[in-house]
């Protein structure tokens, strides 16, 4: 586990990121999702992932040393970092790559409330998601530590928590052969821990490749259901997976549309909350979209959500289906959650359907 020696880092490359991101945001050309050449001799997978970017200084050098040898990796970043390198963000997307949450400003994560941790990781979520339009679905907390308090907000999110079967040590100095020495110990559904912000640690990809091919395994995705790596399949798996239709599409669905909308308070502090709302498809056929709708009576405003899509005046809340979360069979559910300034009330919801 890296020792606390990330903060004094950070500041220094976060007041040097937005002189540094105009001219290295847009240097990567891009080509599509590298494909690795013997995909078909792959007898496992690992996963190769990177913290604390995206950096001016080395992400785009990253990208290129990870097209170069043909594989996709995984970036936890950084919201701070993401909401000043956005252009960054989208070059990792780009190339192919799969974006974690790292939280928003890399703290202690287990030291902090529980308000504080939603915070961290809400910001996150939506800066990754204002720069590439995909919403995360995996987290590493910073620096491993993790507790059951955090996995809980974690789940509030819809993320899976992702740690690592083998550390790099590139954060603590290790040259590039120490580095591939680190990466020839994992096995099938490993996971590697590395940083972007060390060239030694560039340098390592192509003999970390070059020796992954030599035992079988190739660069893989980490599931969002297990944490473990496991084949590409070809999407973006911050991308939730969407039932794909069933019979004629060119006939429309028989049986009555409705939705049911339920709040509840997760969580609450001095001057602000957590709040959850669920929906579910109270009718007999398929909900297309749906829209929530409620008033706040006591001046509360909404300062993140996720699951969602937001509008606010005054006392007015709209909140319509994300792009991957309007589809729902009848029975099925799916939520959206936010936090809020103001007093923890709660609001009468509705629902409605197109």
């Amino acid at each position: 586990m890296p020792p606390s020696r990330f903060p004094h880092r950070l500041v220094v490359a976060l007041a040097t990121s937005v002189l540094a991101a105009a001219a290295g945001a847009v240097a990567m050309t891009v080509a599509g999702p590298p494909q690795a050449a013997n995909a078909a001799a792959c007898t496992g997978y690992v996963a190769l992932t990177f913290d604390d970017g995206p950096n001016p200084s080395t992400t785009n050098a990253l990208l290129n040393a990870l097209r170069s040898a043909g594989v996709r990796a995984t970036f936890f970043n950084i919201g701070q970092r993401v909401q000043q390198n956005p252009a960054l963000a989208r070059a990792q997307q780009a190339a192919g790559m799969w974006i974690g949450n790292h939280s928003w400003t890399h703290p202690h994560m287990t030291q902090l409330g529980t308000a504080q941790m939603a915070s961290e990781i809400s910001q996150t979520q939506q800066a990754i998601q204002q720069a590439t339009g995909v919403t995360p679905r995996l987290f590493r907390p910073p620096y491993g530590e993790t507790n059951a308090t955090l996995r809980s907000v974690q789940a509030q999110f819809g993320l899976t928590e992702v740690l690592w079967s083998v550390d790099s040590q590139d954060w603590n100095g290790a040259s590039t052969a120490q580095i591939v020495q680190a990466a020839s110990t994992l096995q099938d559904g490993g996971v590697i821990l590395m940083h972007d912000g060390y060239q030694t640690t560039i340098n390592a990809i192509p003999q970390i490749v070059a020796n992954l091919t030599s035992r079988g395994l190739c660069a893989g995705m980490i599931s969002p259901v297990t944490g473990r790596a496991v084949a590409p399949d070809g999407t973006d798996p911050t991308t939730p997976p969407t039932t794909p239709p069933t019979g004629n599409p060119t006939t429309p669905p028989t049986g009555t549309g409705g939705c049911t909308a339920a709040y509840q308070t997760l969580n609450s502090w001095s001057g602000g909350f957590q709040g959850e709302v669920t929906i579910t498809n109270t009718g007999t056929s398929a909900l297309n979209g749906w829209t929530v709708r409620w008033t706040w009576s006591g001046g509360q405003t909404i300062g993140s959500l996720w699951n969602g899509q937001l509008s606010q005046s005054g006392n007015a809340v709209t909140v319509r289906n994300a792009p991957y979360n309007g589809n729902l069979a009848p029975g099925q559910r799916t939520s959206f959650g936010f936090v809020a300034t103001g007093a923890a009330t709660a609001p009468s919801v509705t629902c409605t359907s197109p």
